[in-house]
């Protein structure tokens, strides 16, 4: 375990190498994967002791105190803070989840661990590369899909029941915690397209006011695309939304079984 030390080009507030005062009762340790591809070293966990008191009580809010007090140098990836934007995804003492609702409360014990997400490469310390998963989606046309004219002087409609069925699927952020959770994604990345993106897959197919269903399961109809999953469930175990991706997956796969019978 790599101890912290204060690089020499850090900007950092004088005596704030190891922000933690003496005598504190809510001192936690974070222990945080470190590595830049500028270093030529191998990857390490840098060790930093902070006084929750000094900070908020999100793990984001820590990292940022780090960043901002102690460690200019450490590097992730954060925008909305209010579990919308799905930037701060990142592993926190085991689990795939966002930085920004993961309360420092809920963890037990005063060390925090935090990795970026699984079984993508890392482009620097917390950030992961999630270029393959942002292709993955692209390819589903995750658009609406008509061949009728839109009617001239209102919105296509929809029903109660029928906007219901969009209820667990809209609310996904891509996020990628509930893929980079899936095995069969970390064998498979580069042909099954994982949780995440079967969900919105389904979203469409689900949408009354799209068209293009067939197409749309015809494009999943193979055996990478789709069937490498075997509802292992990470994914719904994992998603920081309460959304269940494996129902959605189960959902293709019966409509598949039903346009063949």
């Amino acid at each position: 375990m790599v101890q912290f030390t204060l690089p020499a080009n850090s900007k950092v507030k004088p005596g704030n190498k190891i922000d933690a005062a003496n005598g504190s009762q809510r001192v936690k340790t974070f222990k945080i994967y470190r590595w830049s591809p500028d270093d030529k070293e191998n990857p390490r966990m840098d060790e930093y002791k902070i006084d929750m008191d000094k900070c908020g009580p999100m793990v984001l809010d820590a990292l940022i105190y780090i960043k901002d007090n102690v460690d200019s140098t450490l590097t992730f990836r954060r925008s909305c803070r209010e579990g919308v934007c799905g930037s701060c995804a990142m592993n926190i003492d085991g689990t795939n989840t966002l930085a920004c609702v993961k309360h420092l409360d809920e963890i037990k014990g005063n060390v925090i661990k935090i990795y970026p997400l699984p079984h993508l490469k890392v482009k620097k310390d917390l950030v992961p590369d999630v270029g393959m998963l942002y292709a993955q989606y692209a390819s589903i046309k995750p658009w609406l899909q008509s061949q009728t004219p839109p009617p001239p002087d209102r919105e296509r409609l929809q029903s109660i029941e029928e906007r219901a069925k969009l209820d667990g699927l809209y609310e996904c952020i891509l996020c990628f915690c509930c893929s980079t959770a899936c095995p069969s994604y970390w064998w498979n990345g580069e042909r099954f397209l994982g949780p995440s993106i079967l969900l919105q897959a389904y979203r469409w197919i689900a949408d009354s006011r799209d068209e293009m269903t067939g197409e749309r399961l015809d494009n999943l109809e193979d055996p990478f695309r789709l069937y490498r999953c075997h509802t292992i469930m990470n994914c719904t175990r994992t998603c920081p939304k309460s959304l269940n991706p494996a129902k959605a997956v189960a959902k293709i796969k019966q409509l598949m079984v039903k346009r063949k019978i």
